[in-house]
């Protein structure tokens, strides 16, 4: 085709269309973004924090979920926690009208310390297996049709849905190895799930690092093992901790795979209160993104629900935050010490 005057002309315009089309998109997307951060912290932030010293809740961020009692007595609106309520019963023998609505009074305690413990968990069997599974892909296997295969087969099943990964792992961890709904069976389906995206960063950091780190480690006599070691997998690391930073995401936010495996809408004790050590590994935990599920979906809603579901929203999104800084300050400080 001539580049005639006129067709210059349609082309500018073409490309400054798709320029603005692109542009807007990308704003439309931050402010939709924007507005619901804001909207969480402004609500949310009213749930956590008090216009009194220590100006922070910390009876919703220090107690377990308890049934909120509400009534009219002497012409005064009670708001009560059920050990509250149980409390007032004691000196107060009147009968009262109350309205009961579960899970809207104390606080979140258990839920934090649950999706910590998952995240942890999950996050340690994913990248110990899937960096092992990229080392070898990287480094050991030769390129053919059964490791292609098993590429694409990784790749298929990074798309696979979350509640999918929840049915497995109910069937395989909870049903058929016996473990019940249980931290265990949580951490294995959680790792499994987020297992593809870390076995695909991971191989893909280690084949970015320059082939002649390996043959000047190699020619100086270092084995295989001792180039990966010392010469491979520490400039690799910045990218593999990338790969954490979106697997921790993924596996704090996920509601249907630990609902079928992990999770226990209210549990009395904490984790760490059991009666031999090894029970500690087979025991349900609560946790916040099957708490806001719960407190969102499954009883009537008010002002009280919504005070917690937005309080327990904005606690969820600083423990994510605070758990993927640790990893980009990791990241960060590795790409530092490490250059080539």
């Amino acid at each position: 085709m001539i580049a005639t005057p006129s067709n210059r002309r349609r082309t500018r315009l073409l490309e400054g269309l798709l320029f603005w089309a692109f542009r807007i998109g990308t704003y439309f997307v931050l402010l939709c973004a924007t507005y619901i951060f804001l909207d969480i912290g402004i609500k949310g932030g009213r749930t956590v924090f008090t216009r009194t010293a220590p100006f922070v809740n910390l009876k919703f961020l220090s107690e377990p979920p308890q049934t909120l009692y509400v009534f009219d007595y002497q012409g005064k609106k009670m708001e009560l926690s059920d050990r509250e309520f149980r409390d007032w019963k004691t000196t107060h023998k009147e009968d009262v009208d109350v309205t009961s609505i579960s899970y809207s009074a104390g606080g979140i305690w258990p839920c934090i310390v649950g999706t910590a413990l998952l995240v942890i968990g999950s996050m340690t069997l994913a990248l110990f297996i899937g960096i092992s599974c990229a080392i070898y892909l990287s480094e050991y296997s030769r390129d053919g049709r059964f490791i292609r295969l098993i590429r694409v087969a990784i790749l298929n099943l990074a798309g696979v849905p979350s509640i999918v990964f929840g049915l497995f792992g109910f069937g395989l961890f909870v049903i058929f190895f016996g473990w019940n709904v249980s931290l265990l069976s949580g951490w294995f389906t959680l790792g499994l799930m987020v297992l593809p995206a870390i076995i695909t960063a991971s191989e893909e950091s280690l084949r970015a690092v320059p082939q002649g780190l390996r043959e000047g480690s190699l020619a100086l006599g270092a084995t295989k093992w001792q180039t990966i070691r010392k010469n491979v997998l520490p400039y690799a690391l910045p990218g593999i901790l990338t790969s954490s930073i979106l697997g921790i995401a993924r596996v704090a936010g996920e509601t249907a795979p630990i609902m079928f495996t992990a999770a226990y809408a209210m549990r009395d004790e904490m984790p760490w209160q059991v009666s031999h050590w090894t029970n500690f590994f087979f025991q349900g935990v609560m946790a916040l993104p099957y708490h806001i599920y719960v407190v969102s979906s499954k009883i009537p809603q008010n002002e009280y629900t919504e005070r917690v579901q937005y309080g327990t929203a904005f606690v969820f999104l600083v423990v994510v935050m605070l758990i993927a800084l640790t990893s980009i300050l990791l990241r960060e400080k590795q790409r530092r010490r490490l250059s080539w």
